[in-house]
């Protein structure tokens, strides 16, 4: 998901979008903590920057808010 998508979605959203990415995350580094590999490893790092894109998202659309 591209930052200009993420844009597009209201400030619930991104916050449910967070919530979401963080527990799949969560699980991702559980089974790879367990098992000691993952099919994919590459995205547990996808994960990570998409979840850093919508908290960037959010910062910006709640600063408008305030401003």
């Amino acid at each position: 998901m591209e930052a200009d998508q993420i844009r597009d979605l209201s400030v619930q959203e991104i916050e449910t979008r967070i919530e979401e990415e963080e527990d799949e995350l969560e699980e991702l580094q559980f089974q790879h903590a367990i098992r000691g590999r993952l099919e994919n490893p590459i995205i547990l790092r996808t994960k990570r920057r998409l979840i850093a894109r919508l908290k960037t998202v959010l910062n910006e659309k709640t600063a408008e808010d305030e401003a």
